[in-house]
């Protein structure tokens, strides 16, 4: 029960130790503004909502993101940030990816990173470096890059040092500029208020976490990495970007912008694979930005400064040895470090041992100043008050956050109406069903979230010492296990935090696998036309080279062009990657065939679990001959999606792939041995989520999750066989039916009549409805998935919706009005087109606005209205604004 699951929970909870963690390394003690706990972590309005592809239904959290843009932007100094990256590690990753790409000199060049970077940093880029065969060269940018002889891409240099150094980069940037290599920078976004930024120093990208802005440290995540990168960069900057445009009636309207950069458009091609960011954490910190202002910001940040400087000056006064400098960390040389770590545990501290005889201890947001005089104690010093030791070289003088949105929601009254104003301009699973195909936007159930804001487990450091995360670790092994069981595979690594870093993953298996059988010419990767866009991108950036294979006409793998393409490539076939059932829609009959065809051949096979929700207790991938998969805990075990991540993509593999699963320096716990490396920042990626698939699945039972599958299923065939007379549902099994989901054609209706499948989904807003999936797998076509959430009364809701759009598509058929006088050319239609004071349109202002008759009655929901009108992609492109207008761009004195 839920009484029971909440239970067991709390006990697994009271076995974590609480210890103030002063480890630093990316992760520190932060406060949650309880405004924005309250109203955004714990709202079903911001945490069930979709990636914001249908933008009108989107607004509130467009508008979020886009706050959370300038907030990266004013901060990092530079013009252009993205939604939000992963984690840093994986952004600084990106970063040298994005370096590479841009890069048109020698193959041979290489990239160099700072050796003072935090090491799980520097383990993940080269996690990524091996696989795309980039020469990493570690260097102290305290000397010159003139020893480095080999061509350079690219650099990447901490801002603040893993030590607390603050750094001066200002030569070396100038040194790879001269070189026409990309200089990249970390930044702490704190400690951004106080020193020069990146952009102010001249660097060309930017990367971090905005986790010490109200996110609590979560034993690892999740948390939003961030990139900003220079004008002239933002076609090569990964991740979604919210951008600027208008709306049909010339409104000013929030879009994603660029998308033709992204995997599920340019496939093999895209700037990167991720999909699934960290969207839910962006918009608090935006809001935690908001809620301080620039003043509060800077408060803050002078306050840890103080206190890291009074401490590191005392002890320096007493002839100890510190780093140099520091914003919030000191690091002290040449002591007893077990003795140093010993003693701040008893007195209730975690401090870093780096070495046996140094340690270092980083301030935060909670520390207070009786903490500081009792760390002092433990060296043997007393400090007299804070003090704050930025050299002038190093002091920012530049003004940020200027906009009025961080200089009006000071008030929890204020922050409260607009964070309200914000969610009710969204459509999310609060308010309606989300049938979006590939998607599985199922219930997300309250007992599931309750433990996510437990501090027992959000106020885990990851790096912690283990006995510490002992009932974390108990959750992470039993939620292990059930996924074993529920897949048929033997092991799995919880660290990718997203389903792309999964895939990531699994192929990196693979070719450890294939390497140490001295099988390394394998990097063919075989990948269905079908396939989702990151399937290709993760196999290049695995160091594989794609190879599409064509569908047949009823949506399966062509078994004749497989076999063709298996002779043709055999002896290099590494992979392939295929999903099932199939994005088509449809169980691929000869799932177990095709698996052998590959291992007959010397490959292994991937199948993507994207689509799990349709085989859980039913069939599984690890017996039907799948030796990987990666599965999407934010989907079928029911973390929320929260409006573009965060999510789980954990990677799960038979027993020979097992060793080549990842691991992570800072925890030997956390994989095997001979890993390729981490591929997130953290040892157990976004730990603190893992309670809600550890509650659906505790909650569910084996029978619960089986029937929970049966359902899905049977909704979606419900679907498809009441739309198939008005809409023919383009991919059916051999008996007639479909898997959890289904493809409906519009392509004839296209041709006849000019409606176009985007016409539609801006009808459905008409409706109440956010649009199911538009024009993937196959363009002009829609895909629908129901999830076991919805009950009748909803699906037959959506039916007949679209039955109306197409009785209205019939009456252009039938010559009664064009397309262009139509509703569908109008939609969506919002409040503003019914208070206009002419109305020359061919149907009445109740058809446009409220086409399916809804009412505010007893126990309906009323109607929803879009905030804008139609939005003009082109118009957003063309014209490229994604962060606040100052508000000196907007004074008449500027």
């Amino acid at each position: 029960s839920e009484v029971e699951a909440i239970e067991e929970l709390r006990t697994m909870a009271n076995k974590n130790t609480a210890v103030k963690s002063l480890l630093g390394m990316g992760y520190y003690g932060s406060i949650t503004p309880p405004v924005i706990l309250r109203n955004v972590l714990e709202n079903p309005a911001w945490y069930t909502a979709y990636t914001p592809y249908q933008p009108e239904i989107s607004q509130g959290r467009l508008e979020a993101i886009f706050a959370f843009q300038t907030v990266i932007s004013d901060l990092t100094g530079l013009s252009i940030s993205n939604a939000s990256m992963l984690d840093e590690a994986t952004a600084a990753a990106e970063a040298m990816t994005l370096a590479r790409r841009i890069w048109k000199g020698s193959d041979e060049a290489v990239f160099v990173i700072d050796v003072n970077l935090h090491p799980h940093i520097s383990a993940v880029i080269h996690t990524r470096a091996k696989p795309l065969n980039i020469n990493i060269i570690e260097h102290d940018f305290k000397s010159s890059l003139v020893s480095i002889k080999e061509d350079i891409f690219g650099a990447v240099i901490a801002q603040l040092s893993t030590y607390g150094d603050v750094t001066n980069p200002g030569q070396a940037i100038s040194e790879l500029h001269a070189r026409e290599a990309i200089a990249i920078m970390t930044c702490d976004l704190l400690a951004a208020t106080l020193i020069k930024s990146p952009g102010e120093w001249g660097a060309d990208v930017a990367v971090g976490s905005a986790q010490r802005f109200g996110i609590p440290m979560g034993f690892g995540g999740p948390h939003a990495g961030f990139m900003s990168v220079r004008v002239g960069l933002e076609r090569s900057i990964p991740g979604r970007l919210v951008g600027q445009s208008i709306d049909s009636h010339g409104n000013p309207a929030f879009r994603l912008a660029l998308q033709t950069r992204e995997q599920h458009i340019r496939r093999d091609k895209a700037t990167s694979n991720i999909c699934t960011a960290q969207v839910l954490l962006a918009n608090m910190s935006g809001f935690y930005a908001m809620w301080h202002g620039p003043q509060g910001l800077r408060a803050i940040a002078d306050r840890i400064h103080g206190f890291a400087e009074a401490l590191r000056a005392s002890i320096a006064a007493a002839g100890g040895v510190v780093n140099a400098s520091t914003f919030d960390t000191v690091t002290v040389s040449k002591v007893d470090a077990d003795s140093l770590v010993a003693q701040a545990l008893k007195i209730g501290f975690n401090i870093r041992k780096v070495s046996a005889d140094v340690v270092s201890l980083a301030f935060d947001e909670t520390t207070i100043w009786s903490d500081v005089l009792a760390l002092a104690k433990i060296f043997g010093v007393s400090v007299g008050g804070a003090v704050t030791n930025i050299a002038p070289a190093l002091n920012r003088s530049t003004q940020f956050l200027t906009h009025p949105l961080f200089h009006t929601f000071h008030s929890e009254t204020s922050m409260l109406r607009y964070l309200r104003a914000l969610a009710d301009k969204d459509l999310a699973l609060d308010r309606t069903m989300i049938p979006l195909g590939s998607c599985t936007m199922k219930l997300n159930a309250t007992t599931e979230m309750i433990p996510v804001t437990w501090p027992e487990f959000s106020g885990l450091h990851p790096f912690a010492p283990l006995n510490q995360s002992s009932g974390m670790r108990e959750l992470i092994a039993q939620l292990s296990d059930w996924l074993i069981k529920i897949t048929g595979y033997d092991a799995v690594s919880l660290q990718p935090n997203a389903g792309s870093q999964g895939e990531f993953a699994g192929l990196l298996a693979i070719r450890g696998y294939l390497d140490a059988r001295g099988e390394s010419h394998r990097t063919i990767c075989l990948i269905p036309s079908s396939a989702h866009g990151t399937n290709a991108a993760s196999a290049i950036m695995a160091g594989m080279q794609v190879v599409v294979v064509s569908c047949d006409d009823a949506g399966n793998v062509s078994l004749d062009d497989l076999k063709a393409k298996i002779g043709e490539y055999g002896d290099t076939l590494a992979a392939l990657m295929v999903t099932y059932p199939s994005t088509h829609g449809v169980f691929e009959e000869a799932i177990s065939e095709i698996c052998e065809m590959i291992h007959a051949a010397g490959g292994q096979v991937y199948v993507d679990g994207a689509n799990l929700n349709a085989l859980v207790g039913l069939s599984q991938p690890g017996k039907f001959g799948a030796d990987v998969s990666h599965l999407n805990l934010h989907k079928t075990f029911c973390i929320p999606h929260g409006g573009g991540g965060p999510g789980v993509g954990p990677v799960i593999a038979r027993a020979h792939l097992a060793p080549f699963l990842p691991n992570h320096p800072l925890d030997a716990s956390c994989g095997p041995t001979t890993g390729p490396g981490p591929v997130s920042s953290a040892p157990y990626g976004s730990a603190s989520i893992l309670p809600i698939s550890w509650a659906y699945i505790r909650m569910m039972g084996g029978d619960g999750l089986t029937k929970a599958t049966q359902v899905a299923i049977l909704s979606a065939n419900y679907i498809a066989q009441k739309l198939d007379p008005f809409y023919p549902v383009l991919y059916k099994g051999k008996n007639g039916y479909i898997a959890h989901e289904c493809i409906i054609d519009l392509r004839e209706i296209t041709k006849n009549t000019g409606v176009s499948v985007d016409d539609v989904a801006k009808r459905l807003m008409d409706h109440g409805f956010h649009a199911p999936t538009v024009s993937f797998p196959v363009a002009g076509t829609m895909m629908i998935e129901p999830t076991e959430s919805e009950d009748i009364r909803e699906i037959d809701r959506f039916i007949n919706a679209m039955i109306s759009i197409r009785a209205e598509i019939s009456d252009i058929e039938n010559g009664l009005l064009t397309h262009e006088q139509s509703p569908l050319a109008f939609a969506p239609h919002t409040s503003s087109d019914l208070l206009r004071t002419e109305w020359d349109r061919k149907y009445t202002r109740e058809i446009g606005a409220n086409p399916s008759g809804l009412t505010h009655e007893i126990g309906t929901g009323g109607k929803y209205w879009p905030s804008v009108g139609r939005i003009d992609g082109v118009y957003g492109d063309r014209n490229l604004v994604c962060a606040c207008t100052p508000i000196e761009e907007l004074a008449i004195n500027r």
